[in-house]
C-alpha cells in the first residue's frame, strides 16, 4: 500500500469517526507512512475517544544514580549494629541518643549486655573496639550532614530465633531450638565478633569504587583501614585460642561457609584454619586470593548477610526492619 492509498484510507476515517486507529497501524507498511497516517489522523478533531486513542509512550524512568551519601549511609547502618553490638559487649551499655537521629525510621535495639571476661586481653580488645565503632558512626554523620540516616531496628539478643542464634544455627553451630549467646563467655563473644568484622572489611573494599569525592573516599579508606586491624585482631585471638580448642577454629569455618552460602555461588570467605603441614604450615589470619588481595562483597550481597536471606529482600536478620537510605535491598543468589 502506497503512502498516498494509507493517506486516503486515513482520511476516510476521520469523515466517518469510526475508522479503528490499531487496525490502521496494522496494515500500514512503513514506519514513515504509519507517522504521516497518524498525523493526519490526530488532526481530524484532536479528541481522544474510544475509537481515536491518544496513546502517549510512557518513558521508562532511569534508576537514580548512587551518591556518595547514598554509600556512606550504608556504611553508617552497617557501623550503628557494630557499635551497639561491641558496646554492649564491652561496657553494658549502648550508643546514646544523640547519636541515633537522623532521616529514615529509627529503631531500637533488641537485646546486648556486658560480658563478664576471663581473659583481660580479650576485655582489652572488646574496649578498644567499641570505642572506635562508636567513633565511626560519630564520623560518618558528621561526613554525611544532615542527610544522615538514624539507627535503624537492631536485633543483637539471644533469643532462640534472633539473629544471632538465627546464624548459628545456619552455620551449625546450635540445634534447632538451642539459642546463641555472644555474652556468655569469651569464645562466644569472639565469634559474635567474627560475624561481623570479616563482613565489614569487604563491604568497604566493594564501595570504595563507587566514591567519587576524594575526601569521602580517603574517608572510607580509614575506616576500612580501621575495620581489617579489628578483623585481624579477632581472627588472631580466634586462632590462638582455637590450639586449645579446635571447636573454635571449625566455628570459623562453620561461619565462613554459612557466610559463603548467603552471598552468592562465590566461595571466597575463608576461616582460620591453618594451610599447609609439618614444617610448612602457616596460620590464615589474612583471608586473600592467590595475589594477596582481599576480596570484595557488593552491597546487596553485604545485605544477604546482615538479613540472613539468599533472596532479595529489604529486611531481616540484625536489620528487623531493613536499613535506611537507599540501598537497603540484598540480592537474589
Amino acid at each position: 500500500m502506497s503512502q498516498q492509498d494509507l493517506t486516503l484510507e486515513v482520511l476516510e476515517a476521520c469523515e466517518t469517526r469510526r475508522a479503528d486507529r490499531r487496525k490502521f497501524i496494522k496494515v500500514a507498511s512503513a514506519a514513515t507512512a504509519a507517522a504521516a497516517g497518524a498525523s493526519v489522523l490526530a488532526a481530524c478533531d484532536g479528541k481522544n475517544d474510544e475509537f481515536n486513542p491518544i496513546i502517549t509512550p510512557t518513558p521508562t524512568p532511569s534508576p537514580a544514580p548512587i551518591t556518595d551519601a547514598d554509600v556512606l549511609n550504608f556504611a553508617l547502618n552497617l557501623e550503628y549494629l557494630e557499635a551497639q553490638f561491641y558496646s554492649f559487649a564491652a561496657t553494658g551499655s549502648g550508643l546514646s541518643a544523640s547519636l541515633l537521629t537522623g532521616t529514615g525510621t529509627q529503631g531500637s535495639v533488641t537485646g546486648g549486655r556486658r560480658v563478664n571476661f576471663v581473659d583481660p586481653l580479650v576485655a582489652q580488645y572488646a574496649r578498644e573496639i567499641a570505642a572506635d565503632e562508636v567513633a565511626h558512626v560519630a564520623f560518618l554523620r558528621r561526613a554525611i550532614g544532615s542527610t544522615a540516616v538514624s539507627q535503624p531496628a537492631i536485633d543483637i539478643g539471644t533469643d532462640p530465633n534472633g539473629a544471632f542464634s538465627s546464624a548459628a544455627r545456619a552455620a551449625g553451630l546450635i540445634g534447632a531450638n538451642a539459642s546463641f549467646d555472644p555474652y556468655s563467655s569469651d569464645e562466644n563473644f569472639l565469634l559474635g565478633a567474627y560475624i561481623f568484622e570479616d563482613v565489614g572489611v569487604t563491604a568497604y573494599k566493594g564501595a570504595s569504587p563507587l566514591i567519587t569525592n576524594k575526601t569521602f573516599l580517603e574517608a572510607a579508606a580509614g575506616i576500612l583501614a580501621a575495620e581489617a586491624y579489628h578483623a585481624g585482631l579477632v581472627r588472631t585471638v580466634l586462632y590462638r585460642k582455637g590450639i586449645a580448642t579446635p571447636a573454635l577454629v571449625d566455628g570459623t569455618e562453620a561461619i565462613s561457609n554459612a557466610r559463603d552460602s548467603l552471598d552468592g555461588s562465590s566461595d571466597l570467605d575463608q576461616g582460620v584454619r591453618a594451610t599447609g603441614s609439618g614444617a610448612s604450615i602457616a596460620s590464615n589470619i589474612v583471608p586473600t586470593d592467590a595475589s594477596g588481595v582481599a576480596f570484595s562483597r557488593s552491597a546487596g550481597q553485604v545485605l544477604n548477610i546482615a538479613y540472613l536471606n539468599k533472596l532479595a529482600t529489604d529486611r531481616g536478620g540484625f536489620f528487623p526492619a531493613g536499613v535506611n537510605g537507599s540501598i537497603r535491598l540484598s540480592a537474589a543468589n
